[in-house]
């Protein structure tokens, strides 16, 4: 009964947060079918600890949800400790801060770890987060070719700041200026690139950018 209730749950938030067995099979480092394997076939008959701790850290919830024993003997230090990191997945595409980059599947194959206080702090949830890298220079020198950004992409009001957004087959990342009413001003740092003013409907926001990472 204790792995029945792990696969309904993983079914239901897979659900919930909108990302697929394939997609999180993939952030654990398995083959594409493992998870609906283990949903729909029962194979493996439970989650290897690696794997559950992997999968319980992506959705912010406890072990427990998904197969694991419920540590009750943990004191509330351990426990701290425990859960003090989150993994964050890194997506196979990138944001262009240039043309634009043909946006492909986005299937994780790896993870960034952040403080799970620190994105408490910045009223972030880990299961609303991805990182992308960036490519081009059109946002330099805020952003440059190759920095890794952190991307909020839970349902905000949309507002003015730095996003990346989907134009058609290509995904951008830029400074979203809401104040022109009834259009969508895409703008970069680099002055060497114009404005791009598009009808509300032509631009999707992935989400808002909140955090950067590079080299010196």
């Amino acid at each position: 009964m204790e792995q029945e209730n792990a696969r309904t749950t993983l079914m239901a938030l897979s659900t919930e947060r909108g990302v697929s067995l394939a997609a999180l099979s993939s952030l654990i480092g398995r083959n594409p079918s493992y998870l609906q394997q283990f949903v729909k076939k029962k194979s493996p008959r439970r989650l290897e600890e690696r794997d559950r701790r992997k999968l319980a850290q992506f959705f912010g919830v406890d072990e427990s949800r998904l197969g694991g024993m419920e540590e009750k003997s943990l004191s509330p230090i351990g426990k701290q400790a425990r859960t003090h990191w989150v993994d964050v997945p890194r997506l196979a595409l990138d944001a262009s801060a240039g043309p634009g980059a043909a946006a492909g599947g986005e299937q994780p194959f790896g993870a960034l770890r952040f403080s799970q206080g620190w994105l408490r702090s910045m009223g972030l949830n880990p299961a609303d987060l991805t990182t992308i890298a960036v490519a081009g220079d059109s946002m330099h020198p805020v952003l440059n070719d190759g920095d890794e950004i952190l991307v909020d992409r839970s349902r905000r009001a949309l507002r003015d700041g730095i996003h990346v957004v989907r134009v058609g087959d290509h995904l951008l990342v830029k400074r979203i200026d809401m104040g022109h009413p009834g259009r969508v001003r895409l703008k970069s740092e680099n002055p060497a690139y114009d404005p791009i003013d598009l009808a509300p409907e032509e631009v999707a926001v992935i989400g808002r950018v909140v955090w950067k990472g590079g080299r010196l």
